[in-house]
């Protein structure tokens, strides 16, 4: 068995399995159950950027991968998104416009992937994607961030960032994937 055939995908599954762990260490009481959280939250972020990046310079991409990538982010990021709303770390309006436009933009993706049509990922999208995941990071740590940092201020701040580039980039792949289903 190849290492570098499997490893993307391995870290593919380390994320889903991650989520639980996250979901977990969330309902820690205490500062180190918020650091942890958070810390594993990082570690899965770092993993989807290695994926990728091993299954490209590797040429490991696989149908498994492509497939579960993308899950495997969007159960990471509701699944968080969820948790900080029900226990009002994070705003409702901006986390339901986030998983909305997770999935429409899912959808569509897989809708144009049938019709043979590539949406490539907007660097826009990436910076929505960057700020997203700085919110979630931020908004996990809470008040248990270093008072310069502001953890919670600052989380709150990037994720209605990350939800105002959420409407303009679903919005413009809307508008691509609609000239194809016409």
């Amino acid at each position: 068995m190849n290492i570098r055939k499997n490893l993307p995908n391995y870290l593919t599954y380390l994320r889903i399995v991650a989520i639980p762990a996250i979901t977990f260490t969330y309902f820690i009481n205490g500062d180190w159950g918020f650091w942890l959280s958070t810390l594993l939250f990082f570690l899965a972020g770092i993993s989807d950027w290695f994926d990728g990046y091993l299954a490209r310079i590797w040429n490991a991409q696989s149908k498994l991968g492509q497939f579960l990538d993308p899950i495997a982010d969007k159960l990471l990021v509701a699944t968080i998104l969820m948790l900080l709303v029900d226990k009002e770390r994070a705003a409702l309006l901006p986390s339901i416009a986030i998983v909305c436009r997770e999935i429409l933009v899912s959808g569509l993706r897989e809708f144009l992937a049938e019709i043979r049509v590539s949406v490539p990922v907007s660097n826009l999208a990436k910076i929505k994607t960057g700020a997203q995941m700085l919110a979630i990071g931020c908004l996990l740590l809470g008040p248990a961030g270093p008072e310069w940092l502001h953890a919670p201020f600052l989380g709150s701040l990037l994720l209605w960032t990350a939800a105002g580039l959420t409407l303009v980039t679903g919005y413009a792949y809307l508008r691509t994937g609609l000239k194809h289903m016409t």
